[in-house]
């Protein structure tokens, strides 16, 4: 690896420029991390603006996750490659001609095609943003930067579901996307001449084109496989074996290929480290539950319970609230004690709030709904912000970069994966409660001929079967987020195979 370019590291900034520099760098992260969860209560919107299925419409959801999950590892090669600042505004850039593409989509095919260049655009900025604002802050205020950009990490997840609520219903759907434009404009723009100074050095370094090409072709086939099961009746259809060998011939290949090679796309070596394993496991795990009872709940809410989008988004994002405010405190605990205490405590509360929302009836209220989504807020940063130091104090200090890449690959991709199961489960397990509660309802068909006398007997079927359904829903709604809780309390546990960390790791560089 030779450097082709160098430069001496300039001053941070000061006064205006630096706060104006700040705010495109956290709007950057802000539109990346927005779009995570921006779609989730939008998809019975696009779904019905596109005439698809709802369950396609998630495809919205996990398409973005998994391409942005491919080039948060590629980021440091990249950045290297092209520059930090470049590559930065380059990524903005594209972010928004393809979020703009993506409300000009016609059709569910074009809106998927350019959710996956959006991902591959946004990826990243999530990393690149809290580096550029670091290196532009004096060492007296990295605290500051640090701190803008978590909180733009943690409010935009939950300003997402609000804001799609509000434009899906005042608006229409493609102003989720649209809205990205105006922003990624100036912020590029604004970056560029505030940051061109603060360029990074250009390495010629060569890249893992094999592991990346087996990563691509592993987690493509598998998301597929996920997402198109459930339509083809899973492993009675060809084409799902087909995905399934590609997916397990990939994976193992890519395994192969990655601890043999000198400089992988992805260094695998960091699992040897037990705390580090332990905390991905960890995180996978609770993120995964935690995300797909996120995309099932506007869901259920508008599908079955008579919500708007804006009144989804609103019980959604009330999440949020006790998150934020618990993250300062969660930040200072967890370089003063153990952290595994911390994440127990988080990730528990998580499961014992999920299995609390696994009670609820068809006539809950908007209130039932919101507060223990309001509580289950506190959770997050205990589990979130602690789990990541004990994974960075568990490995060697020049594999942090390396091992913060893996983890946030392994979250994303859990997320995603939820997401496709989580939904295949919801339908499977209203059909089977919908056949047996109509066994169960009117066997012989007696209620429908009661019924039938008042209303006459299609109404009266129609009425039936309109309760059977919401029954059924709410059954398997609960069943969910029954198993979301179950894995949540598991999680929990596994935190306990990691031993007690004996540093406290420097995760200001950690994205």
């Amino acid at each position: 690896m030779s450097a082709t370019t160098t430069h001496a590291a300039p001053a941070p900034l000061s006064g205006a420029t630096l706060w104006l520099a700040a705010g495109a760098l956290a709007a950057g992260n802000f539109i990346a991390v927005l779009d995570t969860t921006i779609a989730n209560v939008s998809v019975p919107n696009i779904a019905g603006g596109l005439g698809v299925a709802a369950n396609q419409g998630t495809w919205v959801i996990t398409s973005y996750a998994v391409a942005e999950a491919i080039t948060v590892p590629l980021t440091g090669w990249l950045a290297a490659r092209f520059g930090t600042v470049r590559l930065f505004v380059t990524s903005m850039l594209l972010f928004g001609l393809f979020s703009m593409l993506c409300g000009m989509s016609s059709s569910l095919e074009m809106l998927l095609t350019c959710r996956v260049l959006q991902g591959l655009a946004g990826g990243p900025l999530m990393p690149l943003s809290q580096t550029l604002l670091q290196q532009i802050f004096p060492k007296e205020k990295q605290s500051t930067a640090i701190g803008l950009w978590s909180m733009t990490t943690l409010v935009a997840p939950v300003l997402g579901p609000l804001l799609g609520g509000v434009l899906c219903d005042q608006v229409s759907w493609p102003w989720i996307f649209h809205i990205n434009v105006p922003i990624a404009l100036i912020c590029s723009y604004i970056a560029w001449q505030m940051l061109k100074r603060h360029e990074s050095a250009i390495q010629r370094s060569r890249i893992d084109s094999i592991g990346l090409a087996l990563l691509v072709v592993w987690v493509a086939a598998l998301q597929l496989m996920l997402d198109e099961g459930k339509n083809h009746d899973w492993f009675a259809s060809n084409e799902i074996v087909t995905l399934a060998i590609v997916a397990v011939i990939g994976f193992a290949a890519f395994l192969i290929w990655e601890l043999t090679e000198r400089n992988p796309v992805v260094n695998l070596r960091v699992f040897r480290h037990r705390g580090y394993w332990v905390s991905v496991l960890t995180i996978s795990l609770a993120f995964g539950s935690f995300f797909g009872a996120t995309v099932l709940t506007p869901q259920w809410l508008q599908s079955y319970m008579g919500y708007t989008a804006t009144d989804a988004g609103i019980a959604q994002a009330i999440s949020g609230i006790l998150s934020v405010l618990a993250a300062p405190l969660v930040a200072q605990l967890t370089t003063r004690m153990d952290p595994r205490p911390l994440v127990f405590m988080g990730v528990m509360w998580l499961g014992a709030v999920t299995l609390f929302r696994s009670f609820a009836t068809t006539d809950i209220s908007f209130v039932q709904v919101a507060l223990p989504l309001f509580f289950q807020g506190l959770g997050m940063p205990f589990f979130f912000v602690p789990l990541i130091g004990l994974a960075m104090s568990s490995v060697e200090e020049h594999e942090m970069a390396a091992a913060a890449g893996l983890m946030n690959f392994l979250r994303t991709m859990s997320g995603a994966i939820a997401t496709s199961l989580v939904t295949t489960a919801w339908e499977d397990k209203a059909k089977y409660y919908h056949d047996m509660l109509t066994g169960l309802s009117d066997a012989g068909g007696e209620a429908v001929h009661s019924m039938g006398t008042v209303f006459g007997t299609e109404p009266a079927r129609n009425l039936l079967n309109y309760l059977v359904d919401s029954q059924s829903i709410m059954l398997s709604t609960n069943e969910v987020f029954w198993i979301s809780g179950l894995s949540f309390v598991v999680a929990a546990c596994v935190v306990w195979l990691a031993p007690r960390p004996t540093r406290v790791a420097d995760t200001s560089n950690v994205h």
